[in-house]
C-alpha cells in the first residue's frame, strides 16, 4: 500500500486522497481497465472511481478480487447513470452486482441532471431543472440506501453552488463530496470554500487538465511554473500537481495506463508554501483560467441536456471559467 494520506469525510469515514480514475476515454475497453486497476493495486493504489456510465463496472471489480487485497482495504467509488434518476435502487442494485465486491464505499450523484429513461448515458436528452425527477427527490432516494448496508457514503458530482443550495436544504445526509474538474487552471476556489463551510471536501477529476489538441490550446504540462517546480525538486510534472491538490485537502483521481506513471502519481511530495503559492496563482495568467475537461463542448452551450446557466457555471468569452 502506498504512503497516501487519507481524507476525514463528514460521515467518519476515510477516503484516500489519491485515486485511480477508469473513465477510459469511452465506454467499456474490458482488458485494459482490468489490467491498468490490476497494476495499480500492485503499484499501491487503494481507491478506485468508477461509474455505471463508464461501462467497465465489471472489469474494475474483477481486478479488485483478483488483487487479492482485502476488500476492507480498498476505497471503491462508482456513480448513478444520468438516465436511472427516476429508479435509483435500482441502478445502485445493478452497479453493485456488476461491481461484485461486497459493498460499494461511495455512490454519487454522476450529473444533477436527469436523463430521458430511454436516453443513451451520455445524450443531451435530459428534463429540465424543475421537471421531474429532481435532483433533489434523486437524493432522497439515495439516502434511503444507507439503511440497507451495502453503501457506506454517498455524494455528488458536477454540483456548482447554485445547485447545492437547492439540495443542501433538503439533505437529510449531507454529500460527504462534491467530484468535480479541478486543477491549476480551473482551482474552484469559491466552490471548495462553500463546500468546505458545509462540510463537504471536494474531488478532482481531470486533476491533470488534458493534453495538448485542436480542441485544447493550453497544457499544464507545458507551463512555465509547473516545469520550474518539478524541475528544482527533481519530480514528474504530475507529481507537483497532484502534490498541490493533495495539500489543498482535496482528494485526486488521476487516470495512467503506464506503470511508471502510476507509481510517480502516488508518490506524493511537499511543496513548500513558495511554491503551493505559485500554483494557487497560476490561473490568474492571462487566458489561464479555465475548464480543461469540455472545450469540445464549449461552443454548444451545454452539457448532456443543461445550458451552463442551468448548471451554474459562468462563462466568459466562451470558455466556462467557474463550477
Amino acid at each position: 500500500m502506498a504512503n497516501v494520506p487519507s481524507l476525514t469525510l463528514n460521515n467518519g469515514t476515510k477516503m484516500p486522497s489519491v485515486g485511480m480514475g477508469c473513465w477510459m476515454g469511452i465506454p467499456g475497453d474490458d482488458e485494459r481497465v482490468y489490467y491498468m486497476c490490476l497494476n495499480a493495486i500492485k503499484a499501491g493504489y487503494r481507491h478506485f472511481d468508477t461509474a455505471a456510465g463508464y461501462g467497465n463496472e465489471k472489469q474494475v471489480g474483477r481486478a479488485i478480487r483478483d488483487s487479492g487485497i482485502p476488500r476492507n482495504e480498498i476505497y471503491l467509488t462508482t456513480k448513478l447513470p444520468n438516465p436511472a434518476h427516476a429508479k435509483v435502487r435500482e441502478a445502485f442494485e445493478e452497479s453493485l452486482e456488476a461491481l461484485d465486491c461486497e459493498y460499494i464505499d461511495l455512490y454519487l450523484m454522476h450529473w444533477p441532471q436527469a436523463g430521458k429513461p430511454d436516453a443513451p448515458e451520455w445524450s443531451d436528452e435530459a428534463f429540465r431543472p424543475l421537471e421531474s425527477p429532481t435532483f433533489v427527490e434523486t437524493w432522497r432516494d439515495m439516502e434511503k440506501l444507507l439503511a440497507g448496508g451495502k453503501v457506506k457514503s454517498i455524494g455528488v458530482s458536477n454540483f456548482s453552488i447554485k445547485n447545492l443550495e437547492i439540495l443542501l436544504p433538503e439533505c437529510t445526509v449531507i454529500p460527504v463530496t462534491n467530484q468535480v474538474e479541478m486543477h491549476p487552471c480551473l482551482p474552484q476556489i469559491d466552490l471548495k470554500d462553500y463546500c468546505e463551510s458545509k462540510g463537504i471536501i471536494l474531488t478532482a477529476y481531470s486533476p491533470l487538465g488534458r493534453p495538448l489538441g485542436p480542441d485544447q490550446p493550453i497544457s499544464l504540462f507545458n507551463n512555465n511554473t509547473i516545469t520550474t517546480i518539478a524541475n528544482k525538486l527533481g519530480v514528474d510534472l504530475a507529481q507537483v500537481l497532484l502534490s498541490w491538490g493533495v495539500q489543498r485537502n482535496t482528494a485526486v483521481i488521476p487516470k495512467t495506463e503506464n506503470e511508471v506513471r502510476m507509481k510517480n502519481n502516488i508518490t506524493l511530495i511537499q511543496l513548500s508554501v513558495e511554491d503551493m503559492n505559485a500554483i494557487d496563482k497560476l490561473h490568474l495568467e492571462p487566458n489561464m483560467h479555465r475548464t480543461l475537461a469540455f472545450s469540445t463542448r464549449q461552443t454548444r452551450g451545454m452539457i448532456f441536456g443543461w445550458t451552463f446557466e442551468e448548471l451554474g457555471w459562468d462563462m466568459v468569452d466562451g470558455i466556462v471559467v467557474s463550477k
